[in-house]
């Protein structure tokens, strides 16, 4: 792992991974703890990927209106309504380390990860369907990100969980020309055309995530995503030139209870 992630993994405990594990619907407090492993791309819109260990930590406290969760980030209720639900958000974007560009490394700048805080919505349909919508911006930068998701919590056998969810997320201009904008001086150095884009849509994405018990305190949680960018994203000759549009990422922990 790069050292100048270290800081941001542990400040952003668990935001990291997915939690699916013991959530609280019976309003009990849940704590979990762990350890695990996530692939992700090397930056947004790249063919590479990355490899970090990183903390598990799952936190649910229903009377304070409190969450941490992979798929809704960090969260404190001020509207507690029998279907609606909404407050403050917080997550945050990834960056980009010289390391991860390899060979565009000199040539595109790296870029450091953001938190980023704004508000929610949710409506219960049922117990296992819902719906949200987040609006956020960087705490230390201009990018404004949009995402609505659509979370369903099929039926499994035993205390095993899973939950599917369904994303789609935008950004305004800033935030797509810092991700995937290339400068003229860029665009020289690289041999492609500058890339100025606009607000508009990121990627859609599909993701699963999955607790298997191995014990009544242990547990595995997994987690597999595959994006698709779309718009000024797929666009940008960073990604059609130098990566992909399509996104895969994976992560596997070892959960405890406490």
């Amino acid at each position: 792992m790069h050292p100048d992630r270290l800081p941001l993994l542990l400040a952003l405990l668990c935001l990291s991974l997915a939690p699916v594990a013991a959530r609280a619907d019976d309003g009990a407090t849940t704590v979990a703890v762990g350890a695990g492993m996530q692939r992700m791309p090397a930056w947004a819109g790249s063919r590479h990927e990355r490899v970090d260990p990183i903390p598990f930590v799952d936190i649910e406290l229903p009377r304070a209106g409190f969450s941490l969760s992979t798929q809704n980030g960090l969260q404190f209720d001020l509207i507690r309504g029998q279907q609606l639900h909404g407050g403050l958000y917080g997550s945050f974007q990834w960056g980009r380390d010289r390391d991860d560009l390899r060979t565009l490394a000199g040539k595109v700048p790296a870029l450091a990860s953001r938190a980023t805080g704004g508000g929610y919505l949710e409506w219960d349909f049922t117990p296992q369907l819902n719906l949200s919508a987040f609006l956020s911006h960087d705490l230390a930068g201009a990018g404004a990100y949009t995402e609505l998701q659509l979370e369903w919590d099929p039926p499994m056998p035993g205390l095993m969980e899973q939950s599917l969810q369904l994303r789609w997320q935008s950004m305004n201009g800033a935030a797509m020309r810092r991700f995937f904008g290339i400068t003229p001086d860029a665009a020289q150095a690289l041999g492609v055309p500058a890339w100025a884009p606009g607000a508009g849509s990121q990627q859609l994405a599909l993701a699963w995530d999955l607790f298997l018990p191995t014990s009544r305190h242990t547990g595995l949680a997994a987690s597999l995503e595959y994006a698709r960018l779309l718009g000024n994203a797929a666009s940008s000759p960073l990604v059609a030139r130098f990566g992909t549009r399509n996104q895969v990422s994976c992560s596997l922990a070892f959960v405890y209870h406490l």
